[in-house]
């Protein structure tokens, strides 16, 4: 996968996925290709998650006088498929 949907575009579909395969009414190859995807984006909901919890983790461990800027950079490299 070449891009990668952010967080709330990720759920947003999955949650599409689950309804769909609650709905049911597909074949079972259509519902095994909803099954794959829906664990695709379910992995890359969790890697934001994980980067999310990351990034709060060291702003907590900075403290409370950390600087705006030094907060900012924080954002580098965060993203699904950056290493942490």
């Amino acid at each position: 996968m070449t891009d990668t949907p952010s967080y709330e575009a990720a759920r947003d579909e999955l949650a599409d996925i689950v309804r769909k395969l609650e709905a049911g009414g597909g074949t079972l190859e259509e519902s095994l290709k909803l099954w794959e995807r829906g664990e695709e984006l379910a992995t890359i909901a969790q890697t934001w998650l994980d980067g999310a919890r990351t990034r709060l983790d060291a702003l907590r461990a900075e403290g409370p006088n950390a600087s705006a800027s030094d907060s900012a950079s924080a954002n580098d490299g965060v993203s699904p498929g950056a290493e942490q």
